[in-house]
């Protein structure tokens, strides 16, 4: 595939199309985010609040079997445009917190896209999806967010030779984790995610070129948020602005890190050589 295969013009009709999806925020469906996300796991009753991206598992798009393309997504078309590249990635994106989602709402996502276009990285053409999310709930507006999502060629990653890391920064605040591939696998289950570079060692090793299993994008943005508000006394960032650095894969510890600078945090994950692996700032 390269990039004069692309028909930008074609893609970029897309942009303004939107979609709604409503959802409950269930007692069970936040326990099993709390105990994915490395926190108590408690008994949460009606009105507590939530894990503050349970969004991301709320409302997930379901298609038959029969509509999976080989690497577990949804084949193209329909809400999103049919970007003709085969690997598809969450690259990034921004949220807006202004009230919690709560135990026992009823979560109405609306979403639309907000732009199409198309770059050239190391393995060849890059095509970005952007797609803006409001999420509201009885109370009002709770979430509003911007996804970026990255379309490339089936070229394996060492297609090009890597850059040399930057040194690690230094952190002032660190927890520690082990990427275990069952981690993953809870992480894929509660948002209902197929995308088989997650759980599916042969596709991801031997049709991807990858080493190993892959951390999801937002599990690791979700962990960063959560270390922020935890280290402001359980305040959650109004803004928070986030992209994927290079991928962390399975089987070796990793970690999550912050440097508060006031009225912003400096967040990253981090691989087991503490090369940064997701970065993002949250503002207060």
């Amino acid at each position: 595939m390269t990039e004069k295969k692309l028909d930008l013009d074609h893609l970029r009709q897309w942009i303004g199309r939107s979609t709604e999806a409503s959802d409950i925020v269930t007692a069970q469906l936040v326990k099993g985010l709390r105990a994915t996300l490395f926190q108590e796991i408690g008994e949460p009753k009606t009105g507590d609040d939530a894990p503050f991206t349970v969004h991301w598992c709320l409302a997930q798009p379901v298609y038959p079997m029969s509509q999976l393309g080989p690497d577990g997504h949804p084949t193209r078309g329909g809400f999103l445009p049919p970007v003709p590249l085969p690997r598809r990635m969450w690259a990034g994106g921004e949220l807006q917190f202004l009230d919690p989602l709560r135990v026992g709402d009823e979560a109405k996502r609306v979403s639309r896209i907000a732009d199409v276009t198309l770059k050239t990285g190391s393995t060849g053409a890059l095509c970005f999806v952007s797609v803006e999310h409001e999420v509201t709930t009885l109370r009002g507006l709770a979430i509003r967010e911007r996804q970026d999502i990255v379309y490339r060629d089936a070229g394996g990653p060492a297609a090009a030779p890597p850059k040399p890391a930057p040194p690690p920064p230094a952190a002032r605040h660190r927890e520690t984790h082990v990427a275990d591939p069952v981690l993953l696998f809870r992480y894929s289950a509660l948002t209902f995610n197929g995308h088989r570079i997650h759980y599916d060692r042969d596709y991801v090793t031997k049709v991807e070129g990858y080493p190993g299993l892959i951390f999801h994008g937002p599990l690791q943005a979700a962990l960063i948020v959560e270390l922020a508000a935890k280290l402001r006394g359980g305040t959650v960032p109004k803004s928070f602005a986030y992209r994927g650095v290079q991928p962390l894969f399975e089987g070796s510890e990793f970690s999550v890190n912050a440097n508060d600078n006031g009225e912003t945090m400096e967040l990253w994950t981090a691989n087991a050589q503490d090369q940064p692996t997701m970065k993002g700032t949250a503002t207060w």
